[in-house]
């Protein structure tokens, strides 16, 4: 008997078709894989399931969990069911915890929610439950709020959250999507454990074939709000029938062409024994001051035409010494120059001009206020003189149209546009001033895979035509091999490994690089025949 069945699900809303005759089942101990695009109805599949879809809603069909018929429940069952029979866990961890509340309490208050037991056997319930989840109350006190721990770590305090009633069915909506890869492997396989453990069914939701094809049961392939394909996960792979899906795979393992590096190769950015440290808080009064080293010696060269890879896991320093980079944190000691020029918080303008950042959420980095002319010229007042009329208006087309969008898009609010859309904006925003040097910070890591493939290929078009250097700070390995031509290997601060990507890959020295490339999720191989794709693409 399936603990999850659905069968024939529609959702409209204003008349406009969210899902159309969606039907899949979910077994006890089973875990099944949504993939697809966004807005290809993943998420919205979910939150049926959960019976939170938008009051305007129009749905037919059919959804049981076990004996309840969730789409003809009320709100008061559905609440006793949510938290206990089904659990959630959300793709953005902070968003989803209460910043003003210890994670005990927040584990704890599920507990009180649905059983009637005393605060001190929920907080009992709630320390084994963070310990069950690699949160032990010896490292990790429940005292702690969210923003005192890591990514990964406040993930842990989610699915905590969302398992410590032991519900019957769990839902994961890209629960590692934001998440250095040795943290997501290590997600991963607390979720497969804790499925073994519990008996629980599974419903993982992801656009990654490549975080699911180890880890799920069956797959369900998505678009357009229909389930185009779904089988045994094996048996998917190496018979993938829909055109899309292929597609999906090949845009997983999508590899780019990068031209070649110029003959003369000019240094453009300088790094010379970067020492970046923070002063932690006093543990008592009079206490002498302890500092955590950030960045630690970091020296490296970027040239004219470079295309550089910064790698390693959440907290090692990547972040850090992107903002000296960029002028925006003095360093202790060591020197980082840019064009020959001193870098520095107080640095002149002009120097600013030449070196611009791709941030990894577009919309979080624009105003939705401004339209898009507006937001793509604010580097403008980095040069003393910007162009104005026409000549503007010229600089707007030009700098849309190299990244794939038209000048009329110009007048339009970003919310009008898609993730890649945005992504684009981003880059045309970076481009216009015609920098020497951009930075990529994790600039395609929440796109979907064929999103992600496009926006690659845009910066390898671009490195061709506007001679581009960049420095590409990623934690997906796959990606970081396709667009760079060197890569560093950054671990507590410090610089473990680099050298030519290929070769770095191919054959990792330093032990920690090894680890990463160990963890990082590999797209199963493919044989030829009919309805395959001709080749495995050359993935980590």
């Amino acid at each position: 008997m399936s603990l999850l069945e659905i069968k024939n699900l529609s959702v409209s809303i204003h008349g406009t078709d969210i899902l159309k005759d969606v039907s899949l089942t979910v077994s006890p101990g089973e875990i099944v894989a949504i993939t697809g695009e966004s807005g290809s109805g993943k998420s919205m599949t979910a939150l049926a399931i959960m019976h939170l879809l938008p009051d305007d809603a129009q749905v037919s069909g059919a959804i049981h969990l076990e004996a309840v018929d969730v789409l003809s429940a009320s709100e008061a069952e559905m609440c006793a069911i949510r938290g206990n029979a089904a659990g959630m866990v959300f793709q953005e961890p902070m968003t989803a915890l209460n910043p003003l509340k210890p994670i005990g309490a927040q584990v704890a208050e599920t507990v009180l929610i649905h059983t009637a037991t005393t605060p001190a056997k929920a907080e009992e319930q709630a320390r084994d439950m963070l310990a069950r989840v690699g949160l032990p109350e010896d490292r990790f006190p429940m005292s702690r709020y969210p923003h005192e721990l890591s990514g990964g770590q406040r993930q842990r305090v989610v699915i905590a959250m969302a398992i410590v009633q032991r519900p019957r069915l769990l839902i994961a909506d890209e629960p590692t999507t934001a998440l250095d890869v040795t943290t997501q492997a290590q997600i991963l396989d607390l979720l497969k454990e804790l499925v073994a453990e519990f008996g629980m069914g599974m419903l993982m939701i992801t656009h990654d074939l490549a975080v699911v094809s180890n880890m799920a049961d069956r797959i369900v392939v998505m678009r357009h709000g229909k389930v185009v394909e779904q089988g045994k996960t094996q048996a998917l792979f190496s018979n993938m029938r829909h055109p899309y899906t292929r597609a999906l795979f090949e845009a997983s393992g999508h590899k780019v062409s990068l031209p070649r590096l110029p003959a003369d190769q000019q240094p453009l950015l300088e790094v010379k024994n970067a020492v970046r440290d923070y002063a932690l808080p006093r543990t008592r009064l009079f206490a002498p001051r302890e500092y955590a080293h950030a960045v630690r010696d970091v020296s490296f060269t970027l040239r004219a035409g470079d295309r550089v890879g910064l790698v390693g896991e959440s907290g090692c320093g990547k972040s850090t010494l992107t903002r000296a980079i960029l002028g925006l944190e003095p360093l202790q000691s060591g020197e980082i120059r840019a064009f020959g020029k001193p870098v520095g918080p107080d640095m002149d303008p002009s120097l600013r001009a030449g070196m611009q950042v791709v941030f990894q959420d577009p919309f979080g980095s624009f105003n939705p206020r401004h339209k898009v002319d507006r937001i793509i010229t604010e580097p403008f007042h980095l040069i003393p003189d910007p162009p104005k009329g026409s000549e503007r208006s010229k600089a707007i087309a030009e700098a849309l149209g190299a990244v794939g969008l038209h000048p009329s898009d110009a007048q339009k609010y970003i919310h009008e546009f898609s993730g890649g859309q945005r992504q684009r904006i981003a880059i045309a925003r970076a481009l216009i001033i015609r920098p020497k040097l951009i930075v990529f910070d994790e600039a395609v890591s929440a796109l979907d895979v064929s999103i992600r493939a496009q926006i690659l290929d845009l910066i390898a078009d671009l490195s061709r035509s506007h001679s581009l250097s960049y420095l590409f700070i990623s934690h997906d390995l796959s990606v970081v091999r396709t667009v760079t031509d060197t890569v560093m290997v950054m671990q507590a601060g410090e610089i473990v490994e680099q050298g030519i990507t290929e070769s770095v890959f191919t054959n990792p020295q330093h032990p920690y690089t090894q680890s990463l490339i160990a963890a990082a999720p590999v797209l199963p191989p493919v044989l030829p025949g009919p309805g395959h794709l001709t080749r495995r693409p050359d993935h980590v």
